[in-house]
């Protein structure tokens, strides 16, 4: 991008916003940030603790306005309608139109909803935006009862949330396990499990047939595909999210589920890019997703589309996959592939789970090279670098087993796990187990074994 020119990002969450930071630090050219949403970048994630009452809307606003001054980007609040993309330039709900030399989409997601009867009540929505937050905290005033549709990271996020008020929740789950889609099924019973056992009333194998209302237009039940009528004031949709693309359909823009984008984010229009959770990779990868809809991957497309643009021309290497959310009072990390079934015949897993059912360890790995692929953990933190370095070098089983305490991130005073799972490990494989008592070299790399392989290791997340 040459001095003179202008960059206009359209969307203020974690992916715009990196962007252009990134550029900023990068370049002097223009930058102008728009948003319907919201006036400044907030932290999505920590939505549910304003509504929780942890914290303030202004605690989770990380940047003061002399920031955006200070770094000469402009902000725009306002709603872009639509996109003349030969003219370059974006028409608004209320201001001026905007001309651009560079756009980047970065619009987020939306809800998905399915089409229910009684969809459009008062007192069902969703939980995306910081309007959504505005409209539970309204619609969920003085209720008794509510139903959350969905048993994926909103859904739990929402249940917590009107949990936290006294509000009794039920929630509609169409799978035999809690996020069955997703997690093996040793970790989906210990989830599901937690869920009940924190006063949820969990329906398992249901789905959503009808939101009924009252003479006001008021949800006052839901009806489920079973014949059951469940009372309640409130539905929580957490089906899903789709990009938000719809002000984009009818142009020349090729969309797919989301806007298509090559390996450096370029869509089909020179000069127009896409990143976050709005953008599809037109080239799909193997135990990879076309749609990176997580915070943690906007993020890293905001940095690598900044490097690209002034003047890096690389293509985007994902890495190893990561994501990290909490169910209640647990957390969950996932690093690399960890599937929710697998060929029996290709892979295999290490898993430990304590008695009590709220920490776990599962380390997935091939089952002929023994090569790990993933990592999930419930209850327990591990180190991201470690963890990132340890499925970049594509470390075999035994490798890991012997630094397991170096990847431990819990507290000082927090009871360590890692030796109940080693026993796991030569409980399975007796000849390694034979192979420490003899080779010396085991207790060097147990105790050695973080600094010597970090000491060259790639630069941590």
């Amino acid at each position: 991008m040459q001095q003179h020119e202008h960059l206009v990002i359209i969307g203020n969450g974690i992916a715009g916003v990196t962007l252009a930071q990134q550029v900023r630090k990068r370049s002097n050219v223009r930058i102008t940030l728009i948003s319907a949403e919201s006036a400044t970048h907030f932290s999505r994630p920590a939505l549910m603790y304003v509504y929780m009452g942890h914290m303030r809307y202004k605690d989770i606003v990380p940047y003061p306005d002399w920031y955006w001054r200070k770094n000469n980007i402009t902000l725009v609040h306002d709603r872009v309608v639509s996109i003349d993309f030969e003219q370059k330039q974006l028409h608004l709900q209320k201001g001026e139109p905007i001309t651009f030399h560079t756009l980047v989409l970065a619009t987020g997601s939306t809800t998905a909803y399915y089409n229910w009867p009684g969809q459009h009540l008062k007192g069902v929505q969703g939980l995306v935006t910081l309007q959504d937050l505005e409209q539970m905290e309204t619609q969920t005033k003085g209720i008794n009862e509510a139903v959350i549709v969905g048993g994926g990271l909103i859904g739990i996020e929402m249940a917590e949330m009107l949990k936290s008020r006294g509000i009794a929740v039920t929630m509609l789950v169409r799978d035999k396990l809690y996020w069955q889609n997703v997690l093996p099924g040793q970790e989906a019973t210990l989830i599901t499990q937690h869920i009940q056992n924190q006063g949820i009333n969990l329906k398992l194998t249901t789905e959503l047939d009808e939101i009924l209302g009252d003479t006001a237009g008021q949800v006052g039940a839901v009806k489920t595909n079973t014949g059951e009528t469940i009372p309640c004031q409130f539905v929580g949709i957490a089906t899903g999210v789709k990009p938000n693309t719809d002000f984009l359909r009818n142009t020349a823009l090729q969309l797919n589920k989301g806007i298509l984008i090559d390996n450096q984010f370029k869509t089909n229009i020179p000069g127009v890019y896409a990143i976050g959770d709005c953008a599809e990779f037109r080239e799909k990868y193997e135990q990879q997703p076309a749609l990176e809809q997580l915070w943690y991957t906007a993020r890293l497309h905001g940095e690598a589309l900044a490097a690209i643009l002034c003047g890096k021309a690389q293509n985007y290497e994902r890495g190893p996959w990561f994501n990290s959310a909490k169910f209640l009072n647990i957390e969950y990390q996932t690093y690399g592939y960890v599937p929710n079934s697998w060929d029996e015949t290709k892979y295999d897993s290490l898993y430990w789970q304590n008695t009590a059912g709220t920490k776990a360890i599962r380390l997935f790995y091939e089952r002929d090279t023994e090569m790990l692929k993933g990592i999930n953990l419930l209850g327990i933190r591990y180190r991201h670098d470690l963890c990132h370095h340890w499925l970049k070098q594509k470390y075999k089983l035994q490798d890991v087993i012997y630094e397991l305490e170096a990847a431990n991130f819990d507290p000082e005073f927090y009871r360590h796990y890692e030796p109940e799972l080693r026993q796991l490990y030569f409980n399975k494989f007796p000849d390694k187990a034979q192979q420490k008592k003899q080779n010396s070299w085991w207790q060097l790399r147990k105790k050695f074994g973080l600094a010597m392989h970090l000491e060259n290791s790639d630069k941590p997340l």
